[in-house]
């Protein structure tokens, strides 16, 4: 599986710093009221890393193009064992990306709301617009 690294970049690091140290007062001043709280970026970067996670964004696009599905019909479409799906849907379920309905004994997951689904196809238009 290939991984990205910030080693592999075909940024040159050079360009990541000022030459010369210099900070507008009134700028930083103006921002500093809205800075995004610490809490807030942490459950944030929390989505992020689900996102992260190739299975997960699977399961998310699946459930994105079906409106909902079960669990096994989950791991039939992506070839995937019962166990490591439903692991999955637990923690999406935790960060609040996927909700779950009861029918009797079978229990149907289905995008959280109307958020998750711009992300996934945020990120999939980025992704798309890439390869051309």
């Amino acid at each position: 599986m290939n991984t990205l690294s910030y080693d592999t970049l075909a940024v040159p690091a050079e360009t990541d710093i000022c030459d010369v140290p210099s900070i507008d007062e009134n700028r930083v001043a103006a921002l500093r009221p809205d800075n995004l709280p610490f809490a807030e970026a942490s459950r944030l970067g929390e989505i992020f890393g689900a996102l992260s996670d190739p299975t997960r964004l699977r399961l998310l696009d699946a459930l994105a193009r079906a409106g909902e599905l079960c669990v096994c019909d989950l791991c039939a479409l992506l070839n995937l064992r019962q166990s490591n799906v439903s692991h999955q849907l637990r923690l999406l379920r935790a960060l609040r990306l996927v909700k779950t309905r009861r029918a009797g004994r079978l229990v149907f997951y289905s995008l959280d709301d109307d958020h998750v689904l711009r992300l996934l196809h945020v990120g999939l238009d980025h992704v798309r617009e890439e390869s051309c």
